[in-house]
């Protein structure tokens, strides 16, 4: 596979993700419920939440926006979040890639063995996440479980970087 690398995304990679999601549908489905449609690049911004999770975007070799997402700590896991791979770009192996290299850099530096996600059943990537290693799982006790449509998947970081490999 050709270099890939993870960046801190700069103000053009989020107007480039901010049009990746053209309706309140989408949106709040990768989003979540709270994320503002329509928005503006101030409020999208706000709702990434840039200040409470790692942002990090999957460019390619001429540093162009492949990829997106998101780790912060939940339940001793290292949990990915906002998960987007471009559309013009899916079945290129980018999501394999950027959930390995979110998992790799956010096993380190939030010191855990483990990654959580959560997703819609109806979702394709669902497939994806499956092919990596990922299971349903339940989510702890008195945990956030208010929504029943959303599944709760982990994995250890060892299967999941077997399943990738390099």
């Amino acid at each position: 596979m050709r270099h890939r690398h993870l960046v801190s995304p700069l103000a053009s990679h989020l107007e480039t993700l901010a049009s990746w999601f053209p309706d309140a549908w989408s949106c709040r489905r990768w989003g979540g419920p709270a994320f503002r449609y329509p928005f503006t690049m101030r409020s999208f911004r706000e709702d990434l939440q840039l200040d409470e999770m790692t942002s990090r975007g999957l460019l390619g070799e001429s540093g162009e926006l492949l990829g997106f997402g998101q780790y912060y700590a939940r339940w001793g896991h290292c949990h990915l979040a906002r998960l987007a791979v471009a559309s013009d770009r899916r079945g290129e192996g980018l999501g394999a890639r950027l959930i390995q290299l979110l998992a790799r850099e956010g096993g380190k530096a939030l010191a855990t063995e483990a990654c959580s996600l959560f997703v819609f059943p109806d979702n394709p990537a669902r497939r994806l996440y499956r092919r990596l290693g990922f299971v349903e799982t339940r989510p702890p006790a008195n945990a956030w479980t208010d929504r029943p449509d959303i599944l709760y998947m982990t994995v250890e970081l060892e299967r999941l970087e077997e399943a990738v490999g390099d």
